[in-house]
């Protein structure tokens, strides 16, 4: 009886040891280097139903140069893998049954991972498609779905595959899919094996890897360990959040907090400040130079009619783009943002970007705006290797101001996101020449740098 209260009070002192083990300070930790080609980067989204009127990858690769003279340099090509055509509204997401098209074929709802869907090509396609953005500089990411497949997928057919629940039926996801089986070492095996033949066999540069949380770390990581052999300047970006991501397996991950975050000081009135304190609780928790795609339009976004010029107005989506371009972290367009695109998109129609409105006086000053955006972080390397340094403004409520430091270089941006014209004071010293601006002239008097701002007005400058 003692030697069992002995072993009941050692486990018990065991536990209370182990609650109170704290927690892994990842920000003494180091996130893992990434090429340049990334971290200097501007990302693009191809989104292959609204791309073109066609929707297929040879009508995109034709596409692929007005990309390249943006100046965008990483295409994000969206899932191309043989959807599943069935027609059970069980296996149907929400929002694929409100969307009204009757369309079964979900890009993200995939049947075959080793097959290119007919409805965009043929593999020789998709060869044709990377090589021309290899010819253009650009590289192409390819986007991976292993969270969950197609109710139809022959991998229901392997015994432990999918996940199941205690009569044997396939477990559903959220999205009413089967959820694959992180536990069974064949699949992971077949996904292993899927990704080597992508990069083996057409030559991708790296993947987006979709729903990436709630897929096991180390399925991720044992990836990167397996495919670096073959690319070791290979790209993975998670759309996800996990903070320790960065460690080994991600290069970069999404930020859905931040585009929250962006939203909410448009529509519900947070303060500018807000997004400076959510930047340091954010790099806090996570990695040294931990990286995030910066953006306020993709797939989802559009989908859901949140384009970024109808919440944000067109003056707010300027201003955070340049917020974006400039501060860490690597910038997304999603296709026809470059031209302020607003048209009709869904997931699960062939909607295309009206392309010809891209000749309009409108859409070709949005194309230059943002092709300087793109100009000036290719020839600036104070923005994309530089420290942040955040700078006190007289306007917090409305107004962002911040520095990229690079040794001598100093790159100051300032950012209205208020819709009225105001006049901010900013800590900062020195003379700084326009580099992008709406017309915003500083003026610099007992080390206060002074800018009278439009609504939704900005301001890029170097010393």
């Amino acid at each position: 009886m003692k030697t069992i209260r002995f072993l009941l009070i050692v486990l018990c002192s065991t536990v209370i040891v182990l609650a109170a083990e704290p927690a892994k300070n990842l920000s003494t930790l180091q996130a893992r280097p990434s090429p340049e080609w990334l971290t200097r980067g501007v990302m693009y989204q191809v989104w292959l139903r609204g791309f073109t009127p066609e929707g297929t990858l040879r009508a995109a690769t034709k596409r692929l140069p007005s990309v390249a003279e943006l100046g965008a340099n990483i295409i994000y090509l969206c899932p191309v893998q043989l959807q599943d055509a069935d027609m059970r509204q069980e296996f149907w997401s929400k929002r694929q049954k409100a969307s009204g098209t009757n369309n079964p074929r979900n890009p993200y709802r995939i049947k075959d991972y080793n097959r290119v869907d007919p409805e965009y090509g043929s593999e020789s396609d998709l060869r044709a498609f990377i090589a021309t953005a290899h010819k253009l500089g650009m590289r192409v990411l390819m986007d991976l779905v292993y969270f969950h497949c197609g109710p139809t997928s022959p991998l229901l057919k392997e015994s432990d595959f999918i996940q199941r629940d205690a009569s044997g039926k396939p477990a559903m996801g959220s999205w009413n899919f089967p959820r694959l089986n992180f536990e069974s070492r064949g699949l992971r095996e077949h996904l292993w094996a899927n990704m080597m033949h992508w990069v083996k066999d057409f030559d991708v540069d790296g993947f987006r890897c979709d729903v990436s949380d709630a897929v096991p770390l180390d399925f991720w990581e044992e990836a990167r360990t397996r495919l670096e052999p073959l690319r070791p300047d290979l790209v993975v970006l998670a759309e996800g959040q996990r903070k320790d991501d960065q460690l080994k397996a991600f290069d970069i991950n999404y930020n859905f907090t931040w585009l929250h975050a962006v939203q909410a000081v448009f529509t519900r009135g947070l303060p500018a400040s807000s997004l400076r304190v959510l930047w340091q609780k954010m790099r806090d928790e996570r990695p040294r130079g931990a990286r995030f795609i910066r953006y306020t339009e993709n797939h989802d976004i559009v989908n859901d009619l949140l384009r970024a010029e109808v919440v944000l107005g067109e003056r707010g989506a300027a201003a955070v783009t340049v917020v974006h371009f400039t501060l860490d972290g690597v910038p997304l367009l999603y296709n026809g943002q470059e031209i302020g695109d607003t048209s009709l998109q869904s997931i699960y129609a062939r909607w295309p970007v009206k392309w010809e409105a891209a000749c309009l006086p409108k859409s070709k000053a949005k194309f230059a705006f943002h092709q300087k955006l793109c100009q000036l972080r290719r020839a600036e390397p104070a923005l994309t290797s530089g420290e942040v340094v955040w700078l006190d403004n007289d306007q917090p409520d409305a107004v962002l101001s911040f520095l990229r430091r690079a040794g001598n270089e100093e790159i100051v941006t300032i950012a209205s996101l208020s819709n009225r014209k105001l006049k901010v004071q900013v800590e900062l010293s020195g003379k700084f020449n326009p580099l992008v601006s709406d017309g915003a002239k500083p003026s610099v008097a007992d080390g206060k740098f002074t800018l009278n701002l439009d609504a939704c007005g900005y301001f890029i400058g170097k010393k």
